[in-house]
This record gives structure tokens, C-alpha cells and sequence, in this order.
């Protein structure tokens, strides 16, 4: 028989162990699930501010003078959107067949240079796939991948107050940025990005000189938070997660990112334009509990349209009642009634938009 893979470790995996953080393993990697209370973990985000340690996810620098037509060529959305440098886009990364590889966000960093970061469990694949595109369509550009850098989302309504309490510099770019933009200071990149559907920033910086600034952030009143709290504040905020939401055999409009394809250029031919179908049958909406019981992936859910299944659900710390997304029938709406089966029995659900959280404030989502 053979041994499991030891873990993977981000720079910060000692910081974790320090902090009693209980460790499990996310997509190869020993990552912290809480520190204690995720509830606690959940509000302070809400309501203060938070960090998280995504060094797992990979940052990849693709370079030269044909980056931006192979970029244009890999993604759905266009790069072209970027205007200037600075600037940040989020995108599908499409299969022929418009089955989402994976979801991320690129950086224009100059005419020739833009960075993309990818999620973790992905990454391995999402580089042989970049890599055969750009040999497939004799792109000359080089993919690299940035495994020595690591990064730190701070999140929350006073985010950029307390980076700037830690580290003054950081904070002094942190405040001049717009939503989705991004600017660098001897080799530390902040983009004014998130997960959360709070404020915040995500510092990306050398490896060796991240505990530094988790233990300054620390010291600033930013509380430590795992992946436990980053998965209901991201289901609060409508935020899809790759693997559960959408995979290699959906395409983004099933996934709810129909709008992160961009068709503007008849001209570009990107990977999976020729498959898309704006007509599928599939739609991604949200989910309320109307009775007790939390929703999980998997579970199935029954409508008067037909019957679907929920692919992300959980109890929520801000609405106070379990919700989730569901993949549904198109003819669906908000405010439609559902049943979801937990546990051997439907509880009563109502359907909602996606998004129930937005800057800390609950949002009518659509229900009666």
C-alpha cells in the first residue's frame, strides 16, 4: 500500500501551530480549519477585521512580448479590459468544451508581465493546461509559476486601517486603491481583492518575510482566521467555490458567470467560445432554509420545475438561518418555494438571488 503525500506547509504553518490552529488537510495541504470559535472568526470579519493565510494558492507570472494575445486566446474574459497597469480582472479558464478548468483573477502588471492566481487544489493542472495552450496556438511567452511568495488577505471593514497600523507603507497603498486594483513596493504587490464580500486587501510577498507581517498584523488587532470562517463569509457574499460550484464539466452560466465571459470582440477566439450555450437548462441560484436544518453539497433539492441539487450550503453567522446555492432549472426564480432533503426529510426552503451579504449588511435576496 502505498503512503500518503506529506502535507504541503505555506510559510505560515508554524504561525498556525502557535495560535492553536486546528489543522486539516485542504487540497494537499495542512491549512487551518479555526482557531477556536469559527462563529467568532466570522464576525470579526464582518464587523472588524480578519486575515487569512492563502499562501496555497499559486501565483503564476506569464511574460513576454505575446502575453496579452495568449491571454486573450487562454480566457474567457478579456484581458484588453484591463486598461492600465494595476489592474485586475476575474475570469473563467475554459475547456473546448466551455467547462470551467478553473476560476481567477489576473493582474496587468506591465505591457508584458501579468500575474494570475489560481486556486491551490488546481494549480498543478492549471499549469500544464496553460502550458499546452500556449504550445498548441505557438505562443512565446513564459509561464512561470511563483511558488516562492506567499499571501495574506486581510478582510473586513477596518482591513486597511489596521495594515496600515502594522505596516504604514502597505497601508498608505492599501488606501489609494480602487476595487480590483493593485500596486506593488519592493516586491510586496497589494491588490485590493478578496473573498469575503468585506473591504480588504490581499499582500503578496516573499515567503521568508511572511510571518513578520501575520505577527505585525497580529499585534494591529487583525484576527486570525481559517477556512472555516472564509467558506460561510464567501457563501454569504454569492462567491463561488472551484470543485463544488463549477467544475470541468460546467460552463460558467450554469455557474452563475455568465457575465465573466466576455463576447464583445467577434474577433477573439478564446478557448470554449465555439461550445458555449447561453440557453442551458441549468441556473445557479440561492437557497434559504425556512425550518431548521443545514444544507450541505449533494443534498437534493425539489421545486414545481423539477428538481435540483445544492452545491454549496451552510449555516450562516449573519442571516441566522442555514442557506446555499443550488443548481436549479432555468425556469426557477426568487421567491419561488423548494424543498431540500436533509437527513431523510424535505425542509421547506425558499429561492433567493446569490448574494445575501454584502458589506456586512443582509440584502432582500429575492424571497417573498
Amino acid at each position: 500500500m502505498t503512503a500518503p503525500l506529506p502535507l504541503k506547509q505555506t510559510p505560515l504553518f508554524a504561525e498556525h501551530l502557535a495560535l492553536s490552529g486546528k489543522m486539516i488537510d485542504f487540497g494537499g495541504w495542512s491549512m487551518p480549519v479555526s482557531y477556536g470559535s469559527q462563529i467568532d472568526e466570522h464576525h470579526a470579519v464582518r464587523r472588524g477585521a480578519g486575515m487569512f493565510d492563502v499562501s496555497h494558492m499559486l501565483n503564476v507570472d506569464v511574460v513576454g512580448s505575446q502575453a496579452r494575445p495568449y491571454l486573450r486566446h487562454l480566457l474567457a474574459n478579456d484581458v484588453d479590459r484591463l486598461a492600465e497597469p494595476g489592474r485586475a480582472l476575474y475570469s473563467c479558464m475554459l475547456n473546448p468544451q466551455a467547462g470551467v478548468v478553473d476560476d481567477l483573477i489576473v493582474y496587468l502588471l506591465t505591457p508584458e508581465h501579468y500575474r494570475l492566481v489560481v486556486n491551490a487544489a488546481s494549480a498543478d493542472k492549471d499549469l500544464v493546461w496553460m502550458a499546452r495552450v500556449a504550445q498548441a496556438g505557438g505562443y512565446d511567452v513564459t509561464i512561470e509559476p511563483r511558488r516562492e511568495l506567499a499571501m495574506i488577505a486581510v478582510q473586513g471593514p477596518q482591513a486597511r486601517d489596521r495594515l496600515a497600523q502594522a505596516r504604514p507603507a502597505l497601508g498608505r497603498l492599501a488606501r489609494g486603491l480602487a476595487p480590483f486594483t493593485a500596486e506593488g513596493t519592493e516586491g510586496v504587490l497589494v491588490a485590493r481583492t478578496g473573498y469575503t464580500g468585506e473591504d480588504g486587501v490581499e499582500v503578496v510577498l516573499p515567503g521568508a518575510e511572511a510571518p513578520a507581517l501575520w505577527r505585525d498584523l497580529l499585534a494591529a488587532g487583525v484576527a486570525p482566521c481559517g477556512l472555516g470562517a472564509r467558506d460561510t463569509l464567501r457563501v454569504e457574499a454569492g462567491l463561488n467555490l472551484y470543485g463544488q460550484d463549477m467544475d470541468e464539466l460546467t460552463q460558467p452560466a450554469e455557474a452563475g458567470l455568465a457575465w465573466t465571459v466576455s463576447d464583445h470582440d467577434p474577433q477573439r477566439d478564446f478557448v470554449g467560445r465555439a461550445a458555449l450555450a447561453y440557453g442551458l437548462k441549468w441556473q445557479l441560484l440561492g437557497l434559504k432554509l425556512l425550518d431548521r436544518g443545514v444544507m450541505r453539497a449533494q443534498m437534493a433539492v425539489h421545486t414545481a420545475e423539477g428538481a435540483g441539487m445544492v452545491t454549496s450550503g451552510t449555516m450562516s453567522p449573519t442571516v441566522g438561518t442555514s442557506i446555499g446555492f443550488a443548481r436549479l432549472p432555468d425556469s426557477v426564480s426568487p421567491g419561488d418555494a423548494a424543498e431540500v432533503e436533509i437527513r431523510g426529510r424535505r425542509v421547506p426552503a425558499v429561492v433567493c438571488r446569490l448574494v445575501f451579504v454584502r458589506r456586512g449588511k443582509v440584502l432582500d435576496s429575492g424571497e417573498p
